[in-house]
């Protein structure tokens, strides 16, 4: 049998108040889901690199060869890029003032920030999804319990069939505002997580980009 005080019945029955707030949901729940998908991908593929620079980078002849090896659009291509360019730059009366061990750090440091932003972005949004859709779903829950009394003030009598109705919506709100958050919060952390992990190796790579830039400088003025 079909259920009269379920989804189905609310769509159908509902005002639209209760779509809009169905509506929201829906709209967060997919954001997250794209959101956990699209930076998982790009944790994994971040990871993915970072073992084979580990493994590769640092065993070429020359450090501009080591960035020949590396992916276009990469982010070690683009740490490695930025650290020689300012290692070779270092000119200009206000750059002049900074020596040059301090100019590439500075210069590193700007680069992995960049791409820790990169990273994270699209945190805001879970975060944003999990603290406020238990809200929202207990928004729509409030509603239905105020269209339940209208229609029991209406009546004139609390006959089942004048509250299930509204309850039964109200307590669908409920769920599915439960529902789009307990994923989003778990989500967040779990990308935190990783993201940490996967930022210290890029924090790792920029370490010993910078070291091996400063030998050769050493080594150059010998």
């Amino acid at each position: 049998m079909d259920n009269p005080y379920g989804l189905q019945a609310m769509l159908a029955h509902g005002d639209m108040v209760s779509k809009g707030v169905l509506a929201l949901l829906l709209i967060m729940s997919m954001g997250s889901w794209y959101i956990l998908i699209t930076k998982l991908w790009d944790t994994q593929k971040l990871g993915k690199e970072a073992k084979e620079v580990r493994a590769t980078f640092f065993k070429k002849s020359s450090l501009a060869e080591g960035v020949k090896g590396l992916s276009e659009g990469s982010a070690f291509r683009y740490i490695a890029a930025s650290a020689i360019e300012a290692s070779e730059h270092h000119e200009g009366a206000l750059t002049e003032n900074i020596d040059h061990s301090t100019w590439v750090t500075m210069n590193i440091e700007r680069s992995v920030s960049e791409v820790q932003s990169r990273v994270q972005t699209g945190l805001g949004f879970l975060a944003t999804v999990g603290s406020t859709s238990p809200f929202i779903g207990l928004f729509g829950t409030v509603w239905g319990i105020l269209q339940a009394l209208t229609a029991i003030g209406v009546a004139g009598q609390a006959s089942i069939d004048k509250v299930a109705g509204p309850v039964g919506e109200a307590l669908i709100m409920t769920a599915i505002g439960l529902a789009v958050a307990v994923p989003a919060v778990l989500g967040y952390n779990w990308l935190v997580n990783r993201n940490k992990s996967v930022v210290g190796q890029v924090r790792a790579f920029a370490a010993d980009l910078h070291g091996v830039l400063m030998g050769n400088r050493q080594v150059a003025k010998r």
